[in-house]
């Protein structure tokens, strides 16, 4: 792709808002764009962190596997988010599996030239750093959820907090294009498919959400809220 058509992605990218043009024309230039097919791996846990990344279009997660050999979803990215950022903060390895949910558009940038722009932008050095410090904020909270709560309040935990950041409210509803299957639900809340299903069905019963194969209808967003 072509430097105008990477300077469309990056101004369309919030993290970048308030550089000057020579600086987003510096750092588009040091930008390789492709396209990334669903399921496919971007990179592996414990691979070099060489480089960084935006997602521009499509879904991504991060995932790792258990001692039992069970894939746990630490995150799902959505266009507009950088993924591979540990790699500033010193870690010499991947500590998660990048994967395509669906065909994407991603952006990468070495290591080593993004660090050199943001020694010449201390306002984009303080957002990433900023970015850096909530995103293991957010590890911490997910830990502390897989201690401190059983199976069916991590799963209505996910419910809401993804209600709240992608759900469109009508009314007193809130429905949410959902990418997921219950098995990529058990695989976020470190739990079974069986456990999600049951789970999902005995909510459907009591009238606090309904559901269909890519769509979930968050009915009594406070009950719900009350359970987790």
């Amino acid at each position: 792709m072509n430097i105008r058509t990477k300077l469309w992605y990056l101004e369309n990218i919030n993290l970048f808002d308030g550089m000057s043009k020579d600086k987003m024309d510096m750092l588009a230039g040091k930008l390789k764009m492709q396209k990334i097919v669903k399921n496919e791996i971007i990179y592996f846990a414990s691979e070099p962190s060489l480089s960084i990344f935006l997602l521009k279009e499509g879904k991504v997660k991060l995932s790792r596997i258990s001692e039992d050999g069970k894939e746990i979803i630490t995150a799902i990215l959505n266009p507009g988010e950088i993924f591979g950022e540990l790699a500033l903060s010193g870690s010499s390895g991947r500590e998660d599996t990048a994967i395509a949910m669906d065909d994407a558009v991603i952006c990468t940038i070495s290591k080593d030239s993004l660090e050199e722009i943001l020694l010449e932008n201390p306002k984009l050095n303080l957002k990433i750093t900023k970015l850096i410090g909530l995103k293991l904020q957010r590890v911490e909270r997910d830990l502390e959820t897989l201690v401190f709560k059983d199976s069916n309040q991590r799963v209505i935990g996910f419910l809401s907090k993804y209600a709240e950041r992608f759900g469109k409210k009508i009314g007193t509803e809130i429905f949410i294009k959902s990418p997921f299957t219950h098995q990529d639900i058990a695989n976020l809340t470190a739990t079974s498919r069986q456990t999600v299903s049951t789970l999902f069905n005995q909510l459907k019963s009591k009238g606090l959400i309904d559901f269909s194969r890519n769509k979930i209808i968050i009915k009594d967003p406070a009950k719900l809220s009350k359970l987790k």
